[in-house]
């Protein structure tokens, strides 16, 4: 059973710090401003560049690469919590997002 905690898009205030581990053309393809960017796979090796004591709200596509990420990085002392579904929640929240590629911000 998992400890892991969910948080809604809803919920999350202007200053939340935003762990976003999809793949990079993901990413580039459209993603919250100011979010950190470390592909799912990549984590275990960035451990380094945070910050246990922050809450890091992690997000993926539709929950499922966040729900994981979370719940390892809770397991290794970190806070995390779980963004419930994902970018696609984000965009259908009307939330701001910007993209890499100079085209419009879209979630793959």
């Amino acid at each position: 059973m998992s400890d892991t905690m969910n948080v809604t898009v809803a919920e999350l205030s202007g200053d939340a710090v935003i762990l976003d581990v999809r793949e990079d053309y993901e990413w580039e393809a459209g993603h919250i401003d100011g979010a950190r960017h470390i592909p799912l796979e990549q984590l275990p090796a960035s451990l380094d560049g945070l910050d246990p004591d922050v809450d890091l709200n992690v997000i993926c596509r539709t929950g499922g690469r966040s729900f994981r990420a979370a719940t390892w990085l809770t397991e290794n002392g970190y806070s995390a919590f779980n963004v419930v579904g994902g970018m696609g929640a984000w965009f259908e929240a009307g939330r701001p997002m910007t993209s890499e590629n100079g085209e419009t911000p879209r979630v793959l």
